[in-house]
């Protein structure tokens, strides 16, 4: 007989952005003239770069001619992408990695659901809290994490991490010594918090120590501001214990267009397996590639030209994340995150629930956020919101915001 896979009958109810996207929609068609204020889902609102856009047009054109068409794509990337991946993002930052280590893909978020797959059932694995829900969907899906157990509000095959204003929303290294996957994710989401060098050499000792393998979601990293590490592979014995993956969604507005990457070096091993041989198998059984005129922009964020562009987007994006936490601190809100990451992380005013804080927000202000409860139990409390908008959306947001303590920042440029 047939059976379905139970891991999705122990999967929430719903995922958090549909469930987000399904209270919005109810709102709208019950209130169809009133304007909200989008700050909570991170899409991007500024076009691509035109440096992606030319490229993707020149792509274009090839595609339409017989002497350059081309059909199925390498799976793991064309090696144009690869080696310009490989030589700025790393190289150039003083780290050696090949192309042949570098895999092409539709997203972190696929990556991050999909690298499971090169790891057993009853593998653990330890995450944040709060967490980007993918990490925890896609290990239950795969029946990784046990039945959740109501009586200690946890699944037994998932390790929370807590994160919160006591560590800087920065996990500490847990004393045992069992081996698991480690998802890290910095600069974070939701939190907006980042780590530093030590903390993350912290980390790469203890997984070297225990045999623990760490996915890295680097995919804020271009959002960095100060003196911290940029990929994990700054980090000596890094390429031994980690996967880094990354994105170019958020960073050169491919949110739509979908692409981003994922390292896997040659040193990785388990048992003497290579972990990154493990990948390319998987790969070209269940992926067919990402598109080469997707590709084509992708390598155009590169140029001297695209560089400019993609580094004015993300300042664009930063300025709006200054708003937000100078906006709201003014506005007696306790902020964190919005220096090195393009979220702010906010407490909820008298220690209202998340979702009821949501509520409130959406249906008194006609601001749509996340509310943190979202995102894992410690979350709770908070509520995510996301520096994408528009300059007007962020100013907007922040004057609605400020309404119930009757003052603004002065650094908004907003009066009361």
């Amino acid at each position: 007989m047939i059976k379905v896979n139970s891991g999705f009958s122990r999967l929430k109810s719903n995922y958090l952005f549909a469930e987000i996207a399904r209270r919005v929609g109810e709102y709208k068609n019950t209130h169809p003239d009133d304007a909200l204020v989008d700050l909570g889902i991170g899409d991007v609102t500024l076009p691509l770069p035109s440096a992606v856009v030319d490229a993707m047009h020149h792509a274009t054109a090839e595609m339409g001619r017989k002497e350059s068409f081309r059909g199925y794509g390498p799976y793991y990337g064309y090696n144009f992408l690869r080696e310009a991946i490989a030589e700025n993002d790393y190289r150039g930052r003083g780290i050696e990695v090949g192309a042949d280590e570098v895999f092409v893909s539709d997203g972190c978020k696929s990556d991050c659901g999909s690298i499971g797959d090169l790891f057993s059932e009853d593998t653990r694995v330890a995450v944040c809290d709060p967490v980007y829900p993918v990490y925890i969907d896609a290990n239950v899906m795969d029946g990784r994490s046990g039945v959740f157990d109501d009586s200690k509000g946890k699944w037994p095959g998932i390790d929370t991490l807590y994160c919160g204003p006591e560590n800087d929303f920065v996990p500490d290294v847990p004393s045992g010594d069992e081996a698991c996957l480690i998802y890290l994710c910095f600069p974070n989401n939701p939190t907006g918090a980042s780590i530093n060098k030590a903390q993350l050499t912290a980390w790469v000792d203890y997984a070297l120590q225990t045999g623990s393998i760490i996915l890295f979601d680097s995919a804020y990293e271009a959002f960095i501001t100060e003196e911290l590490p940029h990929s994990i592979f700054e980090i000596e014995g890094a390429k031994k214990c980690a996967i880094e993956m990354r994105s170019f969604s958020k960073t050169a507005g491919f949110t739509g267009m979908r692409c981003g990457y994922t390292v896997i070096c040659k040193e990785l091993m388990v048992d003497g397996i290579s972990i990154r041989d493990m990948w390319i198998r998987r790969q070209a059984t269940k992926f067919n590639g990402v598109s080469y005129i997707t590709q084509r922009g992708a390598e155009a964020i590169y140029s001297t030209e695209g560089k400019g562009q993609v580094r004015a987007n993300i300042d664009f994006y930063m300025r709006n994340a200054a708003r937000l936490r100078e906006g709201l601190f003014a506005a007696g809100y306790d902020v964190f995150g919005g220096v090195n990451a393009p979220y702010v992380w906010v407490k909820t005013p008298s220690g209202e629930d998340s979702w009821a804080y949501f509520d409130y927000l959406l249906n008194e202000k006609g601001i749509v956020v996340t509310p943190g409860s979202g995102f894992g139990d410690a979350g709770e409390g908070f509520f995510r919101m996301t520096a994408f908008g528009s300059e007007e959306s962020t100013l907007e947001a922040i004057r609605r915001l400020s309404e119930k303590c009757g003052h603004v920042s002065s650094s908004s440029g907003l009066t009361t």
